[in-house]
């Protein structure tokens, strides 16, 4: 082998330590970039010339190059934000982000991520972050199932689109059901019954429109909502009376049996103002929507309701309840006055529920009761609402977007897509911290945070570049000796070729 090989021996070597001073310095400038994924470079020998030895064949090197290039994947650091939209993976996975108009998937760890003007989730470079919209439908999808945070299943189903915010409003909902649960005290004052016409309690004759203090025991207020979102004021008056006697004939025998002389019998009427109330009912029961009482028994536990009272129905006239599916029974309103006959039902529950046409009363777990304590309501809730703006974004840790509104409503919106591949390695990096799926990282595998091997979201929070500065500077000074090394097997040789030359003279 001459001695010219042994030049270009070493400028191989020089070539390959050039490259990686390059791969380290590229580190080291991305030391501070979101995201960031650090390379490092492997060596392999260029290849071997073969000689003649005494013993048979040698064979010498001809040089170094470059085997490969392979990036690092490992976790970087966790810096928090103020931004709930600043979204990092903790494990395996990339966001997929698409240019506007194109069918091209990129994808990156850096989640730095905003909504532009036309309501888009977005990278800095305006590419759209991809998910999946949760429907207001919970169906099996091919992806399959997670559970949230507060305990719901998020359903996906399709190929994953642009995350956008297309409504920032909450629409209105009309209450379709309220719910009380009080104690009323057994100790209030008793109103006489007419065994006569015991149908007729005294809260119903009372109401002028309107009820006088003295009247009733105790009252309730909630605020309900028809369906443009405005709001009522739902009040339920309270009365205890005394329990019905025996009836008797001219010989003393019983006639009709009484009531349990043991047992509370609290009479109750639902209401509205009266200016509200549009149903079309004569002026003297505006705003009286529904009367009943509530049976409880010696121990104060409500066991059944009774005497109840609809002054309208779907049928336009007064009569028995109607109950719902829950086995409620249900009190119309109409608030609007578009159609008198289209009006609003309302599931009325106290904790006690109907069990189908004449069956019995069963009680809820949570139920109203009648004990010797001052009478109050220890829970009330109803289930309608006015329209709402939004408010704010979060991001769970299975990478779901929920919107919180004006009205107190919490909205799933969105499932953010992640990707993991079976050979990182293999992905192309595009710049701007963006990685091209190639034919030997394989196909994209596509799911939700948590879910498989894909890692889950910290929200708020932004991955740090993973290059740790210590070793590259170690790796800096290896390779500057290596060159330095490497330049002194060309100045040698140089040397040698000197002695040659000089052999002429």
């Amino acid at each position: 082998m001459s001695l010219t090989a042994s030049m270009w021996t070493g400028v191989s070597g020089l070539r390959g330590h050039g490259q990686k001073m390059g791969v380290i310095g590229n580190n080291i400038a991305n030391v501070s970039t979101v995201g960031f994924k650090g390379s490092r470079m492997h060596f392999e020998d260029f290849m071997s010339q073969s000689v003649s030895v005494a013993n048979g064949i040698g064979q010498v090197g001809r040089g170094v190059a470059v085997g490969a290039i392979l990036g690092d994947f490992s976790q970087g650091s966790l810096e928090t934000t103020n931004e709930a939209t600043d979204v990092a993976i903790t494990g395996n996975g990339f966001f997929l982000v698409s240019p506007p108009g194109e069918a091209i998937s990129y994808y990156t760890r850096a989640g730095n991520f905003r909504f532009d003007k036309d309501g888009f989730l977005v990278d800095p470079h305006g590419y759209r972050v991809q998910g999946w919209e949760i429907g207001q439908k919970r169906v099996d999808q091919l992806i399959g199932q997670v559970n949230v945070e507060q305990g719901q299943q998020v359903n996906i189903q399709g190929v994953p689109g642009d995350i956008r915010l297309e409504n920032f409003q909450s629409p209105p909902q009309s209450t379709n059901n309220f719910g009380m649960i009080l104690n009323l005290d057994s100790k209030s004052p008793k109103i006489a019954a007419d065994p006569a016409d015991p149908d007729d309690p005294n809260l119903w004759s009372e109401w002028k429109p309107g009820i006088g203090e003295q009247q009733y025991s105790y009252q309730s207020t909630l605020r309900v909502y028809d369906e443009n979102g405005g709001g009522h004021n739902l009040t339920v008056y309270f009365q205890q009376r005394e329990p019905l006697p025996d009836v008797l004939d001219y010989d003393g025998n019983i006639v009709t049996p009484g009531e349990p002389p043991a047992n509370k019998y609290w009479q109750f009427i639902v209401t509205v103002p009266p200016e509200e109330d549009l149903r079309g009912v004569d002026a003297a029961n505006a705003g009286l929507l529904f009367r009943g009482e509530m049976e409880f028994n010696a121990a104060g536990e409500l066991i059944g309701m009774q005497n109840m009272n609809s002054l309208l129905n779907p049928s336009g006239a007064a009569g028995d309840p109607v109950y719902s599916q829950n086995g409620y029974p249900l009190v119309y309103a109409n608030f609007l006055g578009v159609n008198a006959a289209d009006m609003q039902p309302i599931e009325l529950n106290f904790g006690i529920s109907l069990a189908g046409a004449g069956g019995n009363w069963n009680p809820d777990a949570l139920n109203s009761t009648s004990y010797a304590s001052p009478s109050t309501t220890l829970f009330q809730a109803q289930d309608g609402y006015t329209a709402g703006f939004l408010q704010n974004i979060s991001v769970s840790r299975e990478g779901v977007l929920t919107g919180r509104y004006s009205n107190g409503q919490v909205t799933e919106l969105y499932a953010l897509t992640l990707a993991d591949f079976n050979n990182v390695w293999g992905l192309r990096r595009e710049g701007g911290n963006l990685f091209a799926e190639t034919r030997d990282s394989g196909p994209a595998l596509t799911g939700i945070a948590g879910r498989g091997r894909l890692g889950t979201i910290a929200s708020n929070a932004l991955e740090l570049s993973n290059v740790d500065l210590a070793t590259e500077f170690v790796k800096m000074i290896s390779t500057q000796k290596g060159f330095q090394a490497n330049s002194k097997t060309i100045t040698t040789t140089d040397m040698m070729l000197d002695e040659v030359i000089r052999m002429k003279r």
